[in-house]
């Protein structure tokens, strides 16, 4: 199993042992100011996502977001958690997914479903904007107790999950960004994947001293040609990432790095739920109790934890 972060490291139920040896792809163009990863979860985004029981279309939301924060959390360095979280006005009124350094993922979700249904009667296939609506987009990252988070908000702007990604980095990171995102299910179950392209800097911090316009048309040539990547493609188990990044960028010479796993990674525990209800008055200790046993559900994993009303300490009030 990936290993875990001490300050995350937690008596965890038993989960599923999935681990996907190349679920981040990182590579970079010999011959353009270009970067990128390539991100194919795999069977994990199937595994990730049917623990909850939302709408398939917020689902499909989710599965690109954890697509994004893997892809992205595998460009930093940092020891923790890497999240993603947005919060809007719209039928889907929080997404949180995050990734540690060592690739563990998962993600929560909060949807009025009656919305949804509401949104779905009139347009079949909602954009990330109609489901999120007016919000905003946050990128942080913990590295744990004494120490500062990072954190990184925009407003909401675009159309997809992509878009809004792009839109972040074009406003707060101040580079060029092109994001792809990718979810479908399909008769095996869920598939995501993301393909992340950044301009990079060369000799003196410009991506061409003697002539930018070199730059430009290098950049528009590498997101031109990943433009070409199809939904059918990277969602293709059958298909190898060395094999698609060379399908596409083939006479851009790539270069492939070292992949990256990724793997089930919620971090709830038995004590940290238990610690939760101690807070809690007797009086509504009680009342969450059924045949003397309470139920509390991780709002990440959906796993549900049992605690005997007896083994609860009655809290002052």
């Amino acid at each position: 199993m990936i290993d875990t972060p001490a300050f995350l490291d937690t008596n965890r139920p038993d989960t599923p042992n999935l681990v996907v040896d190349q679920g981040v792809v990182p590579f970079y163009l010999a011959s353009r100011p270009v970067r990128g990863r390539l991100v194919r979860p795999g069977v994990l985004t199937d595994t990730l996502l049917t623990r909850h029981d939302n709408p398939d279309v917020v689902l499909r939301l989710a599965g690109e977001a954890l697509a994004l924060v893997a892809g992205l959390a595998s460009a930093l360095k940092f020891k923790g958690s890497f999240s993603l979280q947005a919060k809007g006005d719209g039928p889907v009124t929080l997404l949180v997914a995050d990734c540690t350094d060592a690739g563990a993922l998962r993600f929560h979700v909060r949807s009025d479903d009656e919305k949804v249904a509401a949104l779905l009667r009139e347009h079949p296939e909602p954009t990330a904007a109609q489901l999120l609506g007016a919000g905003y987009l946050a990128f942080s990252v913990d590295q744990g107790p004494d120490t500062e988070i990072h954190q990184g908000i925009v407003e909401i702007r675009g159309e997809s999950l992509s878009d809004m990604a792009a839109h972040y980095f074009t406003t707060s990171e101040q580079h060029a960004c092109w994001v792809r995102l990718y979810c479908h299910k399909g008769e095996e179950g869920w598939r995501a994947g993301a393909l992340i392209l950044e301009r990079i800097a060369t000799e003196g911090g410009h991506v061409s001293d003697s002539a930018p316009e070199d730059g430009d048309d290098a950049w528009e040539t590498a997101t031109t040609l990943a433009a070409t990547l199809t939904q059918a493609e990277i969602l293709d188990d059958s298909l190898s990432s060395e094999t698609l990044l060379y399908r596409l960028f083939h006479s851009e010479d790539p270069c492939i790095g070292q992949p990256r796993a990724l793997a089930f990674g919620c971090r709830c525990s038995r004590a940290r739920l238990a610690g939760i209800l101690e807070t809690f008055p007797t009086d509504d200790l009680d009342h969450m109790a059924e045949d003397g046993t309470i139920t509390m559900n991780c709002s990440f994993c959906n796993h549900a934890f049992h605690f005997q009303r007896d083994e609860v300490g009655r809290a002052a009030g």
